[in-house]
């Protein structure tokens, strides 16, 4: 017997190919499509499909939903850390955060990562798969409906490289950005990568105004490939040489994120270093204070070297901005509990 599909994985195109199968009218695939992306649970709580219809929908259809295994509210903030499990039993991570301007998702696009970066939470318990394109959608989805307030921003940042998981970004992309679904401006997303260089070069072609954000994290090969594994099979020359033709493709400005690691990254011929590479590129840098991750060795920069370095980028031209640090009494940064819960897990074997 083959598996349903999740109705959340389907475009409204796809939606309609199967009531036309059922021999339904074209109509009642933007019905569902529309109480889908309203965030409902069962297909029985759509009020205006008969009942009929739902039981043919159900023969072949379901609505795969994440569950809420834990919440973590700071008090400093108010930023929400969310542990799910998905429906196969497999844990990740989403963070909502509050700003001037709405509220902000961070999610995951992989169960785990395979790109090995040392400073990252998600590093050391493993790849297991890929998110669906549904399994991210429900991400914003049941955050909005936990929020009861509507979400304005999504980050792609959490668990995983979104490139990796590319085919289902760009499903995703334009699920949450469809005007009949939850209609988020693609303006208001941002996708973090650590360099897939190819992918990079597909993304510019793809027509989509995101906002891209290259986890850079060092200036030359050496120190960066210390850190970040990728680096050994794109080289930071490559890398700029795709965000070049990304920002031609695109006229959209890339953040280079950048995370201060006390002693490795963070000195001030390291900040000239950087500022060099990207001098006269549409971009600007994001520096992040690195969040302390158990058994990584990695410290945080001091203050002052954080505005020392801030101040040399910006005495180069570079537009520089320092991460406000959210949820730092509940670990908000990704991967951090769900490291726990996996190595507690295994643990316990």
């Amino acid at each position: 017997m083959s598996e349903k599909v999740n109705l959340l994985d389907l475009s409204l195109e796809e939606l309609q190919d199967l009531f036309a199968e059922m021999n339904s009218e074209k109509f009642r695939a933007k019905q569902v499509f529309q109480w889908l992306h309203k965030g409902i649970e069962h297909v029985d709580d759509m009020t205006n499909i008969s009942k009929q219809l739902r039981n043919q929908l159900l023969e072949k259809a379901e609505i795969k939903k994440i569950k809420i295994v834990k919440r973590f509210i700071s008090q400093l903030d108010g930023t929400v850390k969310y542990l799910f499990e998905l429906q196969d039993g497999n844990i990740i991570e989403s963070v909502l955060m509050r700003y001037k301007h709405g509220l902000t998702v961070c999610i995951s696009s992989q169960v785990g990562c395979r790109m090995g970066c040392k400073f990252c939470a998600s590093t050391g318990v493993g790849y297991i798969r890929n998110l669906s394109a549904g399994e991210m959608l429900d991400q914003v989805l049941t955050i909005q409906k936990d929020a009861g307030e509507r979400i304005s921003n999504i980050v792609i940042m959490g668990i995983g490289e979104p490139l990796d998981n590319y085919d289902n970004l760009i499903r995703f992309l334009k699920l949450v950005n469809h005007p009949d679904g939850i209609n988020i401006g693609l303006r208001h997303i941002s996708v973090s990568t650590c360099g897939v260089v190819p992918k990079i070069i597909e993304l510019s072609r793809e027509n989509l105004p995101i906002t891209l954000s290259i986890s850079l994290h060092a200036a030359n090969d050496k120190t960066r490939s210390e850190i970040m594994p990728v680096n050994n099979k794109y080289s930071i020359d490559k890398l700029i040489e795709a965000c070049k033709i990304y920002t031609q493709a695109t006229k959209r400005r890339i953040t280079f994120e950048y995370a201060l690691i006390s002693e490795v990254n963070d000195k001030p011929e390291q900040a000239k270093e950087l500022a060099k590479l990207l001098k006269g590129m549409l971009c600007h840098v994001n520096l992040i204070p690195v969040n302390t991750v158990k058994g990584t060795g990695y410290v945080k920069s001091k203050r002052e070297r954080i505005d020392k370095f801030k101040s040399i980028l910006e005495g180069y031209g570079i537009e520089t901005t320092v991460r406000r640090e959210l949820g730092s009494d509940i670990n908000a940064s990704c991967g951090q509990l769900r490291r726990d819960v996996v190595s507690n897990s295994i643990n316990k074997m």
